[in-house]
């Protein structure tokens, strides 16, 4: 469910907006409600990690453009072709986001988080130093936080050279070029840290804990926990999320800020197992656990401090953990069943 108000309705219409990663999980979401709201779309992304079965919707629309690329090239090498030769907004999502992903394509996710950075943020520079930038960060630059919940205050815990460093290094680097853009040049650059989303379009092989979980609960399989289960993490739906995004690009005492963007309700993996098995099958029974070891410099407590989206933006999550799951989880069942 998304709601908006009437200021940012008129403030969106007529808008040029450019989203990379557009076929992403959060950004193709992302690019429906610009769409509604009377943006000017267009969508890059290379598909290492997208779909395009999730832009089926926004490709039926006149006001949207899908062009093929990688955003580490120089941006006028593929925008040519869109006929755009500045963007009032551009959203910076492109990255493989979950761990067998951003793994699997380790060099890519540094450098589309540090050279595709870089590169866009020297685009906007030349050709419309008016525009906002928007870069989609992450929980993880946080690392093992030794400070709980996390405040966008905290400088982190994060191992720089491990097997998840290609990503939180990379989202930590990309900050980094935010920052110079922001203070050297005058940029209009906002940074959102997004904490663990989900929602109807999350893969099903994207390897965290809601997609296994239900996809093990549905195919009637026992459910792994790596670790032992204890620890924790906070999950937004996907609605709230790109609400908050649309809000931090909106805001304009949003300027130069960083803003941690998640639901603060905490769970352990042991809890989370529990209420995916519970919700799939309609039922108050216990899933039966299987262990596993917990994966190199995998956190162990995860909690945003929402004090600043909640005051600067006023936003705050609406979708309750048990109302998201089964949302999703119909959307799984499509899918997978």
């Amino acid at each position: 469910m998304f709601v908006f108000s009437l200021v940012q309705l008129r403030l969106m219409q007529n808008k040029t907006v450019l989203v990379t990663g557009a076929a992403g999980f959060v950004a193709s979401h992302l690019v429906d409600q610009l769409l509604h709201l009377g943006a000017k779309v267009v969508g890059i992304d290379n598909f290492i990690t997208g779909k395009k079965a999730n832009l089926v919707s926004a490709l039926s629309k006149s006001n949207f453009q899908l062009i093929e690329a990688d955003v580490i090239q120089e941006p006028s090498s593929y925008l040519q072709a869109t006929g755009s030769a500045k963007f009032d907004l551009i959203f910076h999502l492109a990255s493989p986001a979950s761990p067998p992903r951003y793994q699997e394509h380790p060099r890519e996710t540094y450098r589309v988080n540090s050279l595709g950075t870089d590169r866009l943020l020297e685009f906007l520079k030349q050709t419309n130093p008016a525009g906002k930038f928007i870069y989609a960060s992450s929980s993880e630059i946080y690392g093992e936080p030794l400070e709980h919940p996390q405040k966008e205050s905290y400088w982190g815990n994060v191992n720089p050279n491990g097997l998840r460093s290609c990503y939180d290094e990379g989202k930590r680097l990309g900050e980094t070029i935010c920052g110079v853009y922001s203070r050297d040049f005058g940029l209009d650059v906002r940074i959102a840290r997004i904490f663990n989303t989900y929602g109807p379009r999350l893969d099903p092989d994207d390897g965290r804990v809601i997609s296994n979980f239900i996809k093990q609960a549905l195919a009637s399989e026992k459910i792994t926990i790596y670790g032992d289960g204890k620890q924790t993490r906070s999950y937004c739906y996907v609605s709230d999320l790109v609400t908050g995004l649309i809000a931090l690009a909106l805001k304009p005492e949003a300027k130069g800020r960083t803003v941690n963007l998640g639901n603060p309700g905490e769970y352990t993996v042991e809890q989370t197992a529990q209420l995916v098995f519970q919700a799939v099958n309609r039922t108050e029974a216990k899933a039966e656990l299987i262990y596993q070891p917990l994966p190199a410099d995998d956190p162990t407590r995860r909690q945003p401090d929402i004090n600043l989206a909640q005051t600067l933006l006023s936003w705050q999550p609406q979708i309750s953990f048990e109302e998201g799951l089964l949302e999703t989880i119909e959307w799984f069942k499509q899918k997978t069943v």
